[in-house]
């Protein structure tokens, strides 16, 4: 518990203070998260072939960044995490995914082929599952990590339903490619998230970990192996490597930035593990790492945005990717601003303990009502600059908040849909963090050679 209310009160002092001021009344965020989120959830639906009312042409299945913007699918699981959580009649569209990944993993294309594994890190693909072949950030070697985490989700929860079967042929050969890629490539250079930057990335190490950890018991379930996983220790030890005392370098080299990146904020909620303790090996949200590095990254963008203007430290504010940002003019985005949002209703989420009373544990309420406050105050700016249709663009302007950019971005609103899921305290089940988290005594760059086959689309 003490050490939870120090990592809690390292974010900022003033968030300590049970009177932390809000740009908006506590009732007009409730509103307004009534408002919007039957719109995200058919913004999401919006963007998915083949029904997607704004994707009419995409293959079923497939998840596109933005009607204006074609880029990977990286989105299904906020929609697994959805069916999950209790709406079924998402679940022939999960189906409609696994089948289209089955697909697409057999495509060869500039980043490579299926017989060597290569071709699984492409990150961009037209929506009718061809190549791409145009100029681009490649390879983007989260994108693998991702697909089987979402697809882990869903066959966990067949698994759990007595449907072992479907589990094993339907998903578990998409999933045992991926995690052989990881396996295989995992200490080789990436493009980041961003899809801008070459060499390692904190986000894509911390979701490779969490994948070969999840995949490993995914495999036993199934009763299968998982030779690729035997690496995850070595990726966690290299995963220590970010930190620099205070923050996360998000990327090596640094590219002469910062390193002050938001990268690092999606990269612990995506790998949050509400049966964990407050880690700061996986850097989970609750631990010193995590929030420490959530003040210096969301301060960074304080004096740089004129929309952040009387929004100092220790309140909410607008958030970009990285102050260095030049991109359509380097603006906040909607997505980022989410995702600071979400990093502390994450910590707030953890497993509560019975303690002795003491000076310490007197102060949980306030503090934690505190920083549930100052969460807020991130919906509070996302409130400010949402149109009044409620759709959510990819960014909003530095100086006018105006939308801009992609429109209706999926990631926009899949980042609404988490974040106000942590809030109401549903979170995803745990992925083992708490029995993988030993960094071992020497890092190794060791990997295990792949082994790939072609997947098929099998019965449902």
């Amino acid at each position: 518990m003490r050490n939870f209310l120090i990592s809690l009160n390292a974010i900022a002092g003033a968030v300590a203070s049970p009177s932390f001021p809000l740009y908006k009344r506590q009732s007009d965020i409730n509103a307004f998260i009534e408002k919007e989120t039957p719109i995200a959830k058919q913004g999401l639906l919006n963007n998915i072939g083949a029904d997607g009312e704004l994707v009419k042409g995409a293959s079923s299945g497939i998840v596109v960044a933005s009607p204006s913007k074609n880029d990977p699918d990286c989105f299904m699981e906020e929609v697994i995490e959805q069916f999950l959580g209790g709406d079924t009649s998402l679940e022939s569209l999960i189906q409609g995914y696994v089948d289209s990944q089955a697909k697409q993993q057999a495509v060869s294309n500039p980043s490579g082929s299926l017989p060597d594994g290569s071709g699984l890190a492409e990150p961009k693909f037209y929506v009718n599952i061809t190549a791409f072949t145009g100029s681009w950030g490649r390879p983007q070697r989260d994108g693998p990590a991702l697909r089987a985490s979402a697809l882990i989700a869903y066959g966990n929860h067949l698994v759990a339903n007595n449907k072992k079967t479907l589990a094993k042929n339907n998903i578990w050969p998409i999933v045992q490619n991926d995690l052989s890629y990881v396996g295989q490539y995992w200490n080789q250079s990436t493009f980041d998230l961003w899809e801008e930057v070459q060499g390692t990335s904190f986000f894509t190490t911390a979701v490779q970990h969490k994948a070969l950890v999840e995949g490993d018991a995914f495999a036993t379930a199934l009763g299968e192996t998982c030779d690729a996983c035997s690496v995850a220790p070595h990726i966690l030890c290299h995963l220590q490597d970010y930190w620099n005392g205070s923050a996360v370098l998000s990327n090596i080299p640094t590219n002469g930035r910062s390193g002050l990146d938001t990268n690092s904020l999606l990269a612990s909620i995506h790998t949050f593990d509400p049966a964990a303790a407050c880690d700061d090996t996986t850097f989970q949200p609750c631990s010193s790492r995590a929030l420490s590095n959530h003040k210096l990254v969301v301060d960074s963008f304080r004096s740089i945005y004129s929309v952040n203007k009387g929004r100092e430290a220790g309140k909410a504010a607008a958030v970009g990717r990285y102050s260095e940002d030049t991109y359509q003019g380097g603006n906040p985005w909607y997505l980022t601003t989410l995702a600071a949002a979400e990093l502390l209703y994450d910590a707030l989420n953890v497993t509560i303990g019975t303690y002795a009373k003491s000076s310490s544990s007197s102060g949980y309420q306030p503090l934690t009502s505190s920083v549930k406050a100052y969460a807020d105050g991130f919906i509070s700016v996302i409130q400010e600059y949402t149109p009044s249709n409620g759709g959510l663009a990819e960014q909003f302007n530095r100086d006018n908040g105006s939308p801009g950019s992609a429109a209706d971005l999926t990631w926009s609103y899949a980042a609404f849909l988490s974040a106000v899921a942590r809030r109401t305290g549903s979170v995803p089940a745990s992925w083992g963090s708490s029995t993988a988290n030993a960094v071992p005594s020497q890092c190794s760059g060791a990997t295990v050679s792949g082994s790939y086959t072609t997947p098929t689309a099998g019965s449902w």
